[in-house]
């Protein structure tokens, strides 16, 4: 009797799990929540992964930009470097050469000859060397380290002028302008910084020169010309230098009441 009750209990403990497993065998896929879980989770790992590595080249990206701004900004820096660098060099390539004519002069037995400096006209009435664009950019940066800042910027007006296709023109053009700016000859210095703008419109010195406009119409006591100027810099240039500079300039005329 025991036995059959046990028996009878097997059999519809046996039957209710075949009918589960057969109803679970029966739900199709598409209905099935465990696989509608899965298919889920799936597809919010996928989004997760798209904008992780979306994420991950606007980074590298901006590492980009941030390695290019600063690769110009020490170009500029060793600009001054290089000059000192070159003129260094042919100053001593002019002193071999001087030493080695009055060498010659002396064993011709012509003092005459040997006593002319170098660089001179000489007794026949020879011309001096021509200057190289770099030389005469140089001197005129000397000029403009030393203070002397009304003949540097008449040094890069004549450099302008006489080297209009050397790759140093646009420097010139923006270093006459912040001679006169630093002279506070602001209207002369304005248009002289717009020429940088107009005439040379690739120019490195581009951002520093829209930074100079602003400043210029700033000191005329031209406000909106001059905000307008900031942010348009900060606009088209916003990683510069330049641009954080105008930024802060912003911000005082705005304190100001500009």
């Amino acid at each position: 009797m025991r036995s059959g009750v046990l028996k009878t209990i097997a059999g519809a403990v046996l039957v209710t799990a075949l009918a589960f497993v057969s109803g679970c065998a029966t739900v199709p896929p598409e209905e099935d929540p465990v696989l509608i879980k899965l298919r889920e989770l799936e597809s919010r790992l996928a989004q997760v992964e798209r904008v992780l590595e979306n994420q991950g080249l606007v980074n590298l990206l901006a590492e980009l930009q941030q390695v290019q701004q600063e690769l110009g900004e020490l170009r500029d820096q060793t600009e001054t470097l290089t000059f000192e660098t070159d003129a260094a060099r042919g100053r001593q390539r002019d002193l071999y050469t001087d030493i080695d004519r009055r060498l010659n002069a002396l064993e011709s037995g012509s003092p005459a000859a040997a006593a002319t400096p170098a660089g001179e006209e000489g007794a026949e009435g020879q011309p001096a060397p021509v200057v190289s664009d770099r030389d005469a950019y140089k001197a005129a940066f000397s000029l403009l380290e030393e203070g002397r800042y009304a003949e540097a910027g008449e040094a890069f007006s004549e450099f302008v002028a006489t080297y209009p296709d050397s790759s140093l023109v646009d420097n010139a053009q923006y270093w006459l302008a912040e001679a006169l700016y630093v002279e506070r000859e602001f209207s002369r210095a304005l248009s002289e910084f717009q020429r940088v703008v107009d005439d040379y419109p690739d120019s490195r010195k581009l951002p520093d020169a829209l930074l100079k406009i602003g400043y210029s119409h700033y000191e005329l006591e031209q406000y909106d010309r001059a905000r307008s100027a900031l942010e348009n810099l900060v606009e088209n240039h916003p990683n510069s230098t330049a641009a954080r500079l105008a930024t802060q300039r912003l911000e005082r005329m705005s304190g100001e009441g500009r």
